[in-house]
């Protein structure tokens, strides 16, 4: 059953049926898919149900949507916010760790699921997932956005119709800056028990493209990893540590340029500062203060099914924001150079976690065929977030679904390869040896 195609009316008055949807998870991400259910999509779905672990944030996203009320339901209350609310479609947009058990109980209740990436964050979570999908024939889709970028769209085409032939290695560079690097070490994405670290949370996306571009799987992988610029031993050594544990109200973080001020961003404020007495949770923590447990810079080889290698390197860091991919091919290489931001900025005002005004780069793609000249393929940029991938897949989950030659609808297995890459550098990280992809999920 497709999220797009109704299974229960729930509309009265003549009109087609809507079918009825909750989201789950009501931080920030979530804003991205209320709003498209209560705006462009409301003529096919109606937002019938909030669930989560802060009923503050739950309140302030029905006051940002005005008019009557979402229902909202405390965390523990899902199943009965299901069966209350007749609930068709699941959104899950919660903490990382938490997703396999609200797509497991969703799909046990006969609902559809639409997940933000990543799927989950260990191999056993991912087995419940594709088992219940299994067990129970309902679908799960992965909000794969990237894959709506119309570049990404490009090479995909291009690597398709044999523009540079059989593909033998790619090289993938991807850069955070340090607004963006920044944030996932003040978050609860600093823990690995919650996120998977860098390697599952950010590259699961990253790991995802390749499997797609190549239309191939992951078979083995060796990876290096290493906390080297955030946590507070790295903080110390480099003089950059400052005595605060969060930066709210805290003078020590005056002045410091990696301190997330939450009163300054509405927000942020209104999801998160104001939400604290409910659960302590603090969005502002200091990115050089104890108990980061994830990575800020990786290294990783990956052999394909398709004898295909990538290497890959993952910096959360960088004085810039983007990533350079290039793929050797038999009849050449296709090469794509994406400026995100082309510098930071101290905190100046503005947003605190992505680039501003006049930081902005360029997006190049350039294929170079053997005893060609090179030749730049132009490609029409996207509106909106991550390059227009944003809107083009909200339109692919919640609109009138049609025919997609280049196969970007992601379901679960997608989600379990994207995953498994990452959770096989992890493990490298640890045992510092290669891994066999199907020693931990079998695809």
């Amino acid at each position: 059953m497709s999220p797009s195609s109704p299974s229960s009316p729930s509309s009265a008055g003549g009109g087609a049926a809507r079918r009825r949807v909750a989201v789950v998870g009501l931080g920030s991400r979530a804003r991205l898919f209320v709003s498209a259910l209560a705006g462009p999509y409301a003529d096919r779905y109606e937002l019938a149900g909030f669930c989560d672990v802060n009923a503050h944030r739950m309140r302030v996203h029905n006051e940002w949507l005005g008019g009557a009320p979402v229902p909202a339901y405390s965390a523990g209350e899902f199943e009965e916010m299901l069966r209350r609310e007749r609930i068709d479609v699941v959104v899950v947009c919660s903490v990382d760790r938490t997703h396999d058990a609200y797509i497991v109980r969703a799909l046990e209740a006969g609902c559809d699921v639409v997940t933000e990436k990543p799927m989950t964050t260990d191999a056993d979570r991912a087995r419940r997932i594709l088992d219940a999908r299994e067990r129970t024939g309902r679908e799960v889709r992965v909000a794969f956005n990237y894959r709506y970028n119309p570049v990404h769209s490009a090479v995909r085409e291009l690597l398709a119709g044999g523009a540079v032939g059989d593909v033998g290695s790619v090289h993938f560079e991807w850069l955070l800056d340090l607004r963006h690097g920044a944030d996932y070490f003040r978050r609860w994405h600093r823990d690995k028990a919650n996120s998977g670290g860098l390697m599952v949370h950010k590259a699961t996306h990253h790991f995802d493209l390749v499997n797609w571009w190549l239309g191939s799987t992951p078979d083995t992988v060796y990876a290096q990893g290493k906390l080297f610029f955030y946590g507070d031993e790295a903080g110390q050594r480099r003089g950059l540590a400052r005595e605060y544990d969060r930066a709210h109200g805290q003078p020590a973080a005056e002045g410091d340029p990696f301190a997330l001020r939450l009163a300054d961003e509405p927000d942020l404020k209104a999801l998160y500062l104001d939400a604290e007495s409910e659960d302590g949770y603090h969005r502002d923590q200091n990115v050089f203060a104890p108990g980061v447990t994830i990575e800020d810079d990786m290294a990783v080889l990956v052999r394909y099914a398709s004898g295909a290698s990538l290497t890959y390197h993952l910096t959360a860091y960088a004085p810039w924001e983007g990533y350079r991919i290039a793929f050797n091919g038999s009849e050449g290489r296709l090469e794509l150079l994406v400026e995100e931001t082309t510098w930071t900025p101290a905190r100046s005002g503005g947003p605190s976690t992505h680039g501003v005004a006049g930081t902005a780069g360029r997006t190049e793609l350039l294929l170079r065929r053997a005893w060609e000249e090179p030749r730049e393929v132009k490609v029409a940029s996207g509106e909106g977030g991550h390059g227009g991938g944003d809107a083009r897949m909200l339109e692919d989950l919640f609109g009138e679904r049609g025919p997609d030659a280049l196969g970007r609808a992601a379901d679960a297995r997608d989600g379990a390869l994207s995953l498994v890459t990452g959770l096989a550098a992890n493990r490298s990280f640890e045992t510092g040896g290669v891994v066999r992809t199907r020693e931990l999920l079998e695809l």
